[in-house]
């Protein structure tokens, strides 16, 4: 297991990370999740021993490896501009960390031969990196960091330099790759839908320290703070106040009262921010909402549709710009507090 304990960095005179702690154990994909400059490739380093903390600790099965060189801690590195030796072909980049640490030759190749089948690209072994795709080089990079067996596989922002479709063909690629390859990995990326496949757990960073962490699931369907929601877009964010309802607590706000899902107790008239989720909603002649239609963009399975009242929502249909809908909610508002 690797575990990191209360990293603190500055960068220019600014703390940048302030008590940073998390684990990741074998087998479990880790993605830290936030805006650029938010230190997360800092972190990155960090831990590989690349980079110095001001404080804190690194451990790989419960023994202190703060101290150690980069080459002793036996962390594997996956660049977003792949890194690899250009005069080398594929398999003599593949083994390169295999001769550094001095492994005998028949070893090299039965182990080049082995992660090159496990990233899909068996027959490319005499072939140059240079004459490759974007995809296939990220391959390679990956297969070369897997060589060695590292503890922990640390992916910085590995997707960033590909087009869309090859992002997406080769994030199915890859989770299909860590799982078989049972490392501890850590992700880094600033995408979220990036996250939510790659992940078993997500570390949600912002202002120096993780604000947020779970399952892609729990921190979508409860981000846990007005920023959270607002980085990752869950939805519409109202604000107003709070009123006793029938049953359930009411949020009321410019567009109206709705009903309340929050875990805490407020007293009437206590201010709040909550989330409307643009799939909680549907057509209804007896909604509580009605808008005039300003624009509609078609997003694979829904169309995202825009209202002059400032939300947003998703529906099946694709109504005119400038019809009036009328929307009733399926599901209360989130308290975000």
């Amino acid at each position: 297991m690797l575990k990191v304990v209360n990293i603190h960095k500055t960068y220019e005179g600014q703390p940048l990370l302030t008590g940073v702690s998390f684990t990741v154990v074998r087998g479990e994909t880790v993605c830290l999740l936030g805006p650029s400059g938010s230190g997360k490739s800092t972190l990155l380093r960090i831990i590989a021993g690349l980079e110095e903390a001001e404080a804190g600790q690194v451990y790989w099965e419960g023994e202190e490896i703060t101290a150690l060189p980069p080459h002793r801690r036996r962390m594997g590195m996956v660049f977003q501009d792949y890194a690899l030796f250009p005069h080398l072909t594929v398999a003599e980049n593949v083994a390169f960390g295999l001769r550094m640490q001095g492994w005998p030759s028949q070893a090299q190749k039965a182990r080049v031969r082995e992660v090159l089948d496990l990233v899909r690209l068996t027959g490319f072994e005499a072939r140059r990196v240079t004459d490759l795709s974007g995809g296939e080089q990220q391959r390679v990079a990956l297969a070369r960091a897997l060589a060695p067996r590292p503890h922990v596989l640390m992916l910085d922002e590995p997707l960033g330099a590909l087009d869309r479709a090859l992002r997406e063909e080769l994030l199915e690629e890859l989770r299909s790759i860590l799982r078989a390859s049972d490392v501890a990995a850590l992700y880094v990326t600033h995408d979220q839908e990036e996250a939510a496949a790659i992940a078993d757990r997500i570390l949600l960073l912002h202002g120096g320290k993780i604000v947020r962490e779970g399952t892609p699931f729990e921190v979508w369907n409860d981000p846990g703070s007005l920023w959270a929601a607002q980085f990752l877009g869950v939805g519409n964010l109202l604000v107003g106040e709070c009123r006793p309802g029938p049953g359930s607590p009411l949020l009321k706000t410019a567009l109206g009262e709705f009903p309340l899902s929050c875990p805490h107790s407020h007293e009437a008239g206590t201010r709040l921010t909550a989330v409307l989720r643009p799939s909680a909603v549907e057509e209804h002649p007896e909604g509580e909402i009605r808008s005039r239609v300003t624009d509609v963009l078609f997003q694979r399975e829904h169309f995202r549709v825009s209202l002059e009242n400032g939300l947003y929502v998703f529906l099946p249909r694709a109504p005119r710009i400038g019809e009036t809908i009328t929307l009733r909610l399926k599901a209360p508002l989130q308290c975000l507090g």
